[in-house]
């Protein structure tokens, strides 16, 4: 579905900012997950990271699911959209953030969205074109 999101509207040139309305989309669609509040949940962070290659400035826009029934957890999915930028020195500057949403925890999604999009990091990074976006899902 989010790679769906990805591909609808959206030219071949993605800025961060549209791929963040992208995964804003796939954010809102509601799931059939455990009646916990911490079921369903949005993740944006960005920081320096060297996961599978070398370091570069990475974006991680991640939905995790609760897979089991209310009180039985079972484990969690994750899909990730992981957009890289490289090291320029502005970007590295940012440092590392994280902020978790849960649909159902008593925040409003748009509220998070816009304390977000307040950031001062915001501002550096929405206009830029990405040099990788990968979209993965994970079993944690």
């Amino acid at each position: 579905m989010l790679e769906g999101e990805l591909r609808s509207g959206a030219s071949a040139d993605l800025v961060t900012e549209d791929v963040w309305l992208a995964f804003l989309r796939f954010g809102r669609r509601l799931f059939d997950v455990p009646d916990t509040p911490d079921a369903d949940g949005l993740l944006f962070q960005y920081g320096i990271y060297a996961f599978d290659g070398p370091a570069s400035f990475t974006l991680d826009l991640t939905r995790q699911f609760e897979v089991g029934r209310a009180g039985d957890h079972d484990h969690y999915i994750q899909v990730h959209c992981e957009l890289r930028y490289g090291l320029a020195p502005d970007l590295a500057a940012l440092g590392s953030f994280d902020s978790w949403f849960f649909h159902g925890a008593g925040d409003d999604l748009d509220h998070w969205t816009r304390r977000l999009a307040g950031r001062p990091a915001w501002a550096v990074i929405r206009r830029l074109r990405p040099v990788l976006v990968r979209v993965y899902e994970e079993r944690v």
